[in-house]
């Protein structure tokens, strides 16, 4: 197949959006489709057509560094090059709910080429940072928005977790939902290193993500402080976002024995980093699935998950060890204890977690979506052909 990929950006790996949509691409190309990316980039066109429709960045007034603080680039929409890549295309794939998206649809639409959605982007994700993540009516509105302004046109629409296909249907989207998982990456596997010279002899705490208000990273803060063991425990947040010097104030406020460790790394020292670490802890309270955890698990790291209601990721914990009161430092605080005071039973768990990542492989997740999309192949040729024959008719019953 000739699979068009549509989204707002692909070039900057900063966002679990981006970094799935690269490695779903990497895989789809390995399966011997073509796949070309539609979207915003900063790079040049290259030659295997891995920005082969590249966009110009859309400048949004007042709102642009607060987007952009999130990992958010939006792409300017230009018909001609959508046009293009249309003609090309088997089948296109849409993967965020904006204005580059819902062009792509109408003009598919036009020129009768056939398209998928996902759901990728939670409105939680964007309410929170306006502090509107709580306004139920507001994620509604956004949820239905959604709906009306690109899903509703979608037949098969994927959906990373059964979590967001229950709040699909909770809200009248009557596609055909695929729950399908974004996938491990097959090089986060259980691995143990060495710690190095600055770790040694320290608990490190580890959680990955983007540094923004639904993270909660602050109730993982606050929970290292009341542990028994602050003095041992060493907390390492990997990402980045307009949150960080929030962050290290807070950190600061709490008297960590151990400053507060916050970088961004690259996958090969995420990966390093993963091997030393003795637990990983996602404290967020807003998440479509939680590609981060399932990679720090599936890299032999026992998970302290907050059991939120607007979160995918309690799915993951296989026991109540491993899940805490969402926004309850201390009840964070005592299952980090628990861990550090059962180091057997955390090595035993570290297996079976490990174990459980190979069930989201990402080499199985990208067969389940390519089997939707023969699945939508199909059923918008047989509409062609429907459509075909009445025409046929009509012109009959005209002569």
């Amino acid at each position: 197949m000739k699979i068009l990929l549509v989204t707002e950006q692909f070039c900057l790996a900063n966002n679990g959006m981006t970094i799935s949509s690269q490695r779903f691409a990497r895989i789809l190309r390995e399966h011997g489709h073509e796949v070309r990316m539609m979207g915003y980039s900063r790079e040049p066109v290259d030659a295997d057509g891995e920005y082969a429709y590249a966009m110009k960045k859309l400048t949004i007034p007042v709102f642009d560094n607060l987007i952009t603080s999130q990992g958010m680039i939006f792409a300017k929409v230009n018909r001609k090059i959508i046009r293009d890549a249309l003609v090309w295309a088997d089948l296109v794939h849409i993967l965020s709910p904006f204005a580059l998206s819902h062009v792509t649809i109408k003009m598919a639409r036009l020129y009768g080429v056939p398209f998928t959605g996902a759901f990728h982007v939670q409105p939680e994700n964007i309410t929170s940072s306006i502090h509107l993540s709580r306004a139920d009516l507001v994620n509604d509105a956004i949820y239905h928005w959604f709906h009306f302004y690109i899903y509703r046109y979608c037949r098969h629409i994927h959906c990373p977790s059964n979590f967001i296909a229950g709040e699909l249907r909770l809200r009248g989207y009557h596609s055909q939902l695929h729950v399908i998982s974004n996938g491990i990456d097959p090089d986060f596997v259980y691995r143990k290193s060495p710690k190095v010279k600055a770790l040694e002899g320290k608990f490190v705490v580890l959680m990955v993500g983007r540094l923004s208000i639904e993270k909660r990273q602050d109730v993982l803060i606050r929970a290292v402080a009341r542990s028994r063991y602050a003095d041992r425990i060493q907390l390492v947040l990997a990402g980045k976002g307009p949150r960080k010097e929030a962050l290290l104030r807070l950190a600061e406020k709490e008297h960590l024995a151990n400053p507060l460790q916050i970088h961004f790394f690259p996958k090969k020292h995420l990966l390093e980093l993963i091997s030393m670490s003795d637990l990983y802890v996602h404290a967020a309270d807003v998440e479509i699935e939680a590609m981060s955890c399932m990679e720090a698990f599936a890299g032999g790291l026992v998970p302290v998950i907050a059991d939120s209601r607007k979160s995918a990721t309690p799915q993951f914990a296989l026991d109540q060890r491993s899940l805490f009161q969402a926004g309850d430092s201390n009840d964070l605080a005592a299952k980090i204890d628990y861990w550090i005071e059962h180091e057997a039973e955390r090595k035993a768990m570290e297996y079976k977690y490990s174990a459980l990542g190979k069930k989201y492989a990402l080499e199985n997740c990208v067969r389940q979506a390519e089997e939707m999309f023969r699945q939508e192949l199909e059923e918008h040729a047989g509409k062609r052909r429907r459509f075909i024959c009445r025409r046929r008719k009509q012109s009959q019953k005209d002569s």
